[in-house]
């Protein structure tokens, strides 16, 4: 009996176990098919609630059937409803996929026939709209109505930029940059450089000045020298020059074309001595050519050149032949610059789109009349004559192109380093001028410049500012010439000339200083307006004529 009752009990609790171990793995089982998506109640769920009946019905004794038995059948009965559970889980899952599949081709058929759809509906409308109206033009225009007073509706469609230029041009606003770009052509140097080098003040519109020339140092034979015999040893000649006068007694001649020699053979550039001087010419004797005789002067041909030098006086000489200069006089015309800047009052205080104000404009008239003065410095002609219609007398001031002393040509497009070293030669030499000078000329004669290669003796590497201008540096043997292009002389029809100018003797003239003037035209009665009158009457001169050079292609 307690062999069975043992058998009993171990069978019982290992009937338990088991119970458990089911228990646990349907819970698992039924987790996994609630997440993915089966809601039906597992045929192992009746599994599990028969055997708790038959645990509970074995513990009351009701069962007497061997737990041996049991439990074979049991397992079987467990293994089989296992199978039946997974082999129903495989089908929904597979059921599922299928589902998910067939609904994602079906909606990805029914995107693509709505954008078809779409794509038809809307080529239709173009095909309707060209054919009715004949163009785009007009399908736009349906849009838009008038309205009963004048204005524009837009019906049938959404407001756009097309349709509001359609409708109302001037509605939508432009990007509009507020910084004005104020266009200036080259600047004018001949003004610039008078302004800041200092003015005189003059009173009246006529200016007379003086300047002082230099004795000349050179002249030519005109006639074949004549010998003077009467002298002793001494054999003179008389020599008749071109300019008589720059010669006095006890001045000393070289003559640079002729060799003398001396008794012992040494040869050197034959020198004179002036030994009188009347209406017939001068008289000379030779100081370094001898013969056997003595001293003599050879024949000298008419168009020898002489040069002057330096006095040679005696030991008991106190005085010597008088020297003075007299300065020359010249004139010319202050001529009256004048320049108008007016806007009405309700210009004043309108609104704008960009800041453009009456100094603006005030700035603007300026430079436009120092272009203009710039060309009347340049290349005016000094007159005075009467206006018939004002009957009015109007003065014209002369350029400083006119006063210049000397000039110089070159060939246009075949200006080289010899001939720009000999341009230099003769604005340097021959004068009292300064070592320093400005060229100022057209664009086609500085191009012709830039072309040139720089060697030693001439050079522009270097930029000079001055007078708040800048100027390239060209430097010579002779002195350095300061380059800068000007668009006045190609605007006056000399693009291929040039100037050089020394700025230590180019002079400006005032009587009435550079000055701005309101117009009050509202209290007189003539116009709603804010005025003012620019006005210079002023001139320039080159005080020293020779120290300025008229550059001209040829």
């Amino acid at each position: 009996m307690d062999e069975k009752f043992n058998g009993k009990a171990n069978v019982v609790t290992n009937e338990k176990k088991r119970v458990k171990m089911k228990r646990v793995v349907n819970e698992k089982s039924d987790e996994k098919m609630k997440e993915n998506g089966d809601e039906k109640v597992s045929e192992k769920a009746n599994v599990v609630t028969n055997e708790k009946k038959r645990v509970k019905m074995k513990e009351n004794g009701d069962v007497k059937v061997s737990g041996k038995a049991t439990v074979v059948a049991d397992e079987k009965k467990s293994g089989k409803a296992k199978r039946v559970v997974n082999e129903k889980k495989d089908e929904k899952m597979e059921g599922l996929k299928n589902g998910v599949n067939g609904l994602t081709e079906k909606g990805m058929m029914k995107r693509v026939l709505k954008m078809l759809g779409l794509i038809a509906v809307i080529i239709v409308v173009e095909l309707l709209l060209d054919g009715c109206s004949g163009g785009s033009e007009y399908g736009l225009a349906m849009s838009v109505i008038a309205g009963v007073a004048g204005g524009k509706h837009v019906e049938g469609e959404p407001l756009t930029l097309q349709t509001s230029r359609e409708g109302s041009p001037e509605l939508l606003r432009n990007e509009i940059d507020e910084r004005i770009v104020k266009i200036r052509p080259m600047a004018t140097p001949i003004d610039q450089i008078s302004r800041h080098a200092g003015t005189r003040k003059c009173g009246s519109m006529t200016v007379e000045y003086y300047s002082v020339d230099t004795k000349a140092v050179m002249t030519k034979l005109t006639q074949e020298s004549t010998v003077i015999a009467n002298w002793g040893k001494t054999e003179g000649a008389l020599l008749k020059t071109a300019d008589d006068g720059i010669f006095e007694p006890s001045e000393t001649i070289m003559v640079p074309e002729v060799m003398a020699e001396n008794k012992a053979g040494e040869r050197a550039t034959l020198v004179l001595y002036v030994v009188a001087k009347d209406s017939a010419g001068i008289s000379v004797i030779a100081v370094n050519n001898e013969t056997s005789r003595g001293s003599s002067v050879p024949v000298l041909p008419a168009g020898t050149v002489l040069v002057r030098m330096g006095r040679a006086a005696a030991e008991l000489d106190v005085q010597t032949p008088q020297f003075e200069a007299l300065p020359t006089k010249k004139s010319n015309n202050c001529q009256i610059f004048k320049a108008q800047v007016e806007q009405s009052t309700y210009h004043k205080i309108a609104n704008k789109e960009v800041g453009w104000s009456f100094s603006d404009q005030e700035e603007a008239a300026i430079s436009d009349m120092r272009r203009g003065m710039e060309k009347n410095f340049l290349f005016g002609s000094a007159c005075t004559l009467t206006d018939p219609i004002k009957n009015s007398e109007i003065m014209l001031t002369g350029g400083i192109w006119h006063q210049a002393g000397k000039e110089c040509e070159y060939t246009k497009g075949a200006l080289d380093m010899n001939r720009l070293i000999e341009i230099s030669r003769a604005a340097f030499t021959g004068n009292g001028g300064s070592s320093k000078k400005l060229l100022i000329g057209g664009t086609m004669l500085i191009e012709e410049l830039n072309k040139l290669e720089h060697v030693k003796t001439v050079g522009a590497t270097e930029t000079m500012t001055r007078w708040g201008l800048d100027f390239t540096e060209i430097v010579t043997k002779f002195g350095k010439l300061y380059v800068l292009a000007s668009e006045i002389f190609d605007q006056c029809g000399h693009p291929h000339d040039g100037m050089i100018i020394d700025p230590e003797y180019l002079t400006k003239y005032s009587h009435v200083p550079f000055r701005t003037e309101r117009l009050d035209l509202r209290r007189s009665g003539q116009r709603n307006t804010e005025a003012i009158v620019i006005t210079e009457a002023s001139c320039l001169v080159l005080r020293y004529p020779e120290a300025h050079v008229r550059v001209i292609g040829v």
